[in-house]
């Protein structure tokens, strides 16, 4: 598959990809830049490929255009939720992509309580119903995608 992607980095990263890898898209806030970091090294330790925008997108790139093409391979995205990260457009355009495509959305929560984000009145109701996690429960989360890849893999050998 050919894209058109804003630096050399990405595409090295899209052409060495693996078709059937699954790509988990990190959403955060620049505060949070830390915590998503860590996160992404879960997900890459359970054999899927994280995005997380720090690391995959060269300074100077044309962000936009690299976060849409990303967002248009992610299998998933999960999206860190937090005080600072409320208030990001970029964090509510990236769950839109994600929902308009259809794929799964993880909502993990730090420093927020389910009920402080359900009372938000810019939360969509498709958030808002989703079995949301705290970060302190993500080893949940991060089993199941381990064997969510384990099966791919057992399928595709």
């Amino acid at each position: 598959m050919e894209l058109a992607i804003g630096s050399q980095r990405e595409a090295r990263m899209v052409n060495e990809m693996p078709t059937n890898q699954k790509l988990v898209f990190v959403s955060h806030s620049g505060e949070d830049t830390w915590v998503a970091r860590q996160i992404a090294r879960e997900i890459k330790a359970r054999g899927a490929r994280p995005f997380l925008d720090e690391a995959d997108i060269d300074v100077g790139a044309e962000f936009e255009e690299d976060i849409r093409e990303f967002l248009d391979q992610a299998t998933e995205l999960l999206v860190l939720f937090t005080p600072w990260s409320l208030a990001r457009p970029y964090v509510w355009a990236e769950i839109g992509a994600a929902w308009i495509r259809r794929i799964p959305i993880i909502v993990v929560l730090h420093g927020l309580s389910v009920t402080e984000f359900q009372s938000q009145p810019n939360a969509p109701v498709f958030l808002k119903k989703r079995d949301i996690i705290r970060l302190n429960d993500i080893d949940q989360y991060l089993q199941q995608l381990g064997d969510r890849v384990t099966e791919q893999g057992a399928s595709n050998g």
